[in-house]
Formats: C-alpha cells, sequence, structure tokens
C-alpha cells in the first residue's frame, strides 16, 4: 500500500511540475516579445498582461489535477 501512496505522490508531483516549466518557457517567450511591442506601443500595456497571465492557468489546473489524484 505504501507503493501507491509513493506513486500517487509522484503523480501529483509531475502534474505541477511539468505545466509550471512549460509556463515559464512561454512567459518567457510571451514576457520579451510584450517588452519589445510594448517599446514601440505603449497602449498595448493591457493586452501583453493579459497575454503573460493566460500561461499561469496551465499550473492552476495543475494543481487541480495534483488535488485529485492525491484525493482518490
Amino acid at each position: 500500500m505504501e507503493t501507491a501512496t509513493a506513486l500517487k505522490a509522484f503523480a501529483a508531483a509531475l502534474a505541477v511540475a511539468i505545466p509550471a516549466l512549460a509556463t515559464a518557457w512561454a512567459q518567457s517567450k510571451i514576457g520579451s516579445a510584450g517588452l519589445g511591442a510594448l517599446a514601440e506601443r505603449p497602449e498595448l500595456r493591457g493586452v501583453v498582461i493579459i497575454l503573460v497571465a493566460i500561461p499561469e492557468t496551465m499550473v492552476i489546473i495543475g494543481f487541480a489535477v495534483a488535488y485529485l489524484i492525491i484525493e482518490s
């Protein structure tokens, strides 16, 4: 039974870690492009903030999946 618990914990950790890494990579690309766009057109500030925030949903979904894995 301890092996099943350990595997659940590992699966939950992967459910958070992989989307977190993907989010970090996406935000680095979006952030640098967004700053370049803001240098030329400052009125795009709101759009850039939204585009940087969208990848964060992957981590939130990862937390939800991890919770479901642990609770099952």
